[in-house]
C-alpha cells in the first residue's frame, strides 16, 4: 500500500480527550463482543451500573451499537485524568478502530492512498509532534485496517457535473489547486483562495474530452496563471456579498457552530427544538447569535459584520496549512465528502475560510474583544472541521444548494473579504 501523506503536517496525541468528548463512537459486532470480554475490576473506576456499549441506530434485526457516555457527554471508557482506560489497561490494540483512526482519514488516488487530518484535534491545529512522514509506518498500520485493498480500481470523483476524467489528470487539476494555494508571494490565504476560485470557475465551464495529459497541463498552467493576473489582490475592492448570500451564508455558518456530542443527540425533541429556533434565528440575522456550542456567547449578529482589524500572520499559516492538508489528502470531494465532484468540493472548502473567520469573531466578541488573536482562529477551526465532511447535514441537497446559489452569484469570493476585514 502506497501512502501519499501531507509533508507540511505534523500529529502525534497529547492526551487532551477531546475527541473522547466530542464524537459517537460505533462499534462493529466483533468490537462489542470483545469490549464485553475484557476482565475488569473494581478498581479501574467504570460505572458500578449501566452498559459499556449501547443501541443507538437500526431496527431491532440490524442494530447499531457505540461506546456508552458518561452525564457530561464523555465517553465512558474516559478517566479522571483525561486517558482512555482500554488503551491504559489492555494497550492501544483493544481500542475500537475508530478511536485509533481518528484523526487521520484515508482516501483512494489511483494507486496511492492519501492521508488527510481532522483539524478538530486540537494538536493538529497546532502541528505537534512528529512530521507524518516520520511516522509512515504507524500510519500504514492504521491505513492497513481500513482502507480496502481494492481501492485502486475505484474511480476518481467527477471534475464537474458533466465531466469525467481519468486518475493521472483528476490528480493534476488537484496539483494545480496545492500549488495555488502554495504560492509563496506574501499574499494571504484568502487572496489565494480567491485565485483559486477563479480559474475553478472556468474548469466549471469547460470540457475536457479533448483535453488530457500533457495538454491538460498545459491548460491548467494558463488558467493558474490567468487567475494571478485577474484575481483581485486587493480584498477590500471586492463588493459585499448579496443579501440572498448573507442568508445563505448565515445558515451554513450555524450548521458548523453546532456541538454534536452523544450527549446532545440523547437530548430528543429539546435539542431539536432548539436547534429550530436557532435556525430561525440566524435566517433573520437579527438581535443576538444564538450559542449553538458552549464556547460561544450570545453576541449581536451586527457585531459579527465589523471590521476586526483582519486575521494575524500566525494564523493565517494556520489556515493554509488547514487548506493545502485538505487538498492534498483529496479531503473535499469524492467518498471523502459526500461524494461531491471536485468543483463543487473545492467551493464548499474554499466556504470554510469565512466561516472560520466568523466563529473567531463571536469567539472574540463574546470575550469583549474587537480584534482576533490566533487562538480564536484556532479554536474556530477546531469547532468548524469536527464538522467538515462528517455532518450528514452539510450533505444533504439543502446545504449543497446554498452553495450552489453562494457560487452562482458569486458571493463566495466575497465572503472570503467581506470576513477578512
Amino acid at each position: 500500500m502506497r501512502l501519499k501523506l501531507p509533508a507540511i503536517q505534523h500529529w502525534s496525541c497529547h492526551s487532551c480527550s477531546g475527541c473522547c468528548r466530542q464524537h459517537l463512537i460505533e462499534v462493529t459486532d466483533a468490537e462489542r463482543e470483545r469490549i464485553a470480554g475484557l476482565a475488569w475490576s473494581a478498581e479501574d473506576g467504570l460505572p458500578a451500573e449501566g452498559p459499556l456499549v449501547v443501541p443507538f441506530a437500526g431496527p431491532p434485526w440490524k442494530r447499531r451499537y457505540r461506546l456508552a457516555h458518561q452525564s457530561d457527554g464523555a465517553c465512558v471508557f474516559l478517566d479522571e485524568k483525561g486517558l482512555c482506560r482500554i488503551h491504559a489497561k489492555f494497550g492501544e490494540a483493544a481500542k475500537p478502530l475508530a478511536c485509533r483512526v481518528y484523526p487521520y482519514a484515508f482516501h483512494p488516488a489511483g494507486k496511492e492512498i492519501t492521508v488527510s487530518l481532522r483539524f478538530s484535534c486540537p494538536s493538529v491545529v497546532a502541528d505537534r509532534g512528529l512530521l507524518l512522514t516520520d511516522a509512515r509506518s504507524d500510519v500504514r498500520r492504521v491505513a492497513e485496517e481500513v482502507v480496502p485493498q481494492k481501492t485502486v480500481t475505484m474511480p476518481p470523483p467527477a471534475v464537474h457535473r458533466r465531466q469525467r476524467v481519468e486518475w493521472p489528470d483528476f490528480l493534476r487539476f488537484v496539483d494545480a489547486l496545492d500549488a495555488t494555494l502554495a504560492a509563496d508571494d506574501g499574499s494571504a490565504i484568502a487572496v489565494r483562495l480567491l485565485r483559486a476560485l477563479f480559474w475553478i470557475d472556468l474548469v466549471d465551464q469547460s470540457r475536457f474530452e479533448q483535453i488530457a495529459g500533457s495538454r491538460l497541463r498545459d491548460f491548467l498552467s494558463l488558467i493558474v496563471q490567468a487567475a494571478r493576473d485577474e484575481a483581485p489582490a486587493d480584498l477590500s475592492t471586492l463588493d459585499e456579498p448579496t443579501r440572498t448570500g448573507r442568508l445563505y451564508f448565515r445558515m451554513h455558518a450555524a450548521q458548523y457552530a453546532r456541538r454534536d456530542t452523544a450527549a446532545d443527540l440523547d437530548a430528543g425533541l429539546l435539542k431539536r427544538w432548539r436547534l429550530l429556533r436557532a435556525a430561525i434565528r440566524f435566517a433573520r440575522g437579527r438581535g443576538e447569535a444564538p450559542p449553538l456550542h458552549p464556547a460561544f456567547q450570545p453576541v449581536p449578529f451586527d457585531r459579527l459584520e465589523q471590521p476586526f482589524g483582519g486575521v494575524p500572520d500566525e494564523a493565517d499559516e494556520i489556515l493554509t496549512r488547514y487548506f493545502r492538508v485538505k487538498v492534498q489528502g483529496l479531503h473535499f470531494c469524492g467518498p471523502a465528502y459526500y461524494e461531491v465532484p471536485l468543483v463543487e468540493g473545492f467551493r464548499s472548502l474554499a466556504l470554510v475560510y469565512p466561516v472560520v473567520i466568523f466563529l473567531a469573531r463571536w469567539l472574540a466578541a463574546g470575550a469583549g474583544r474587537a480584534t482576533l488573536t490566533t487562538a480564536d482562529v484556532s479554536q474556530a477551526l477546531a469547532v468548524a472541521d469536527h464538522h467538515h465532511g462528517y455532518s450528514a447535514a452539510l450533505g444533504h441537497r439543502t446545504a449543497r444548494r446554498r452553495v450552489r446559489g453562494m457560487a452562482a452569484q458569486g458571493d463566495i469570493p466575497r465572503l472570503c473579504g467581506w470576513y477578512s476585514r
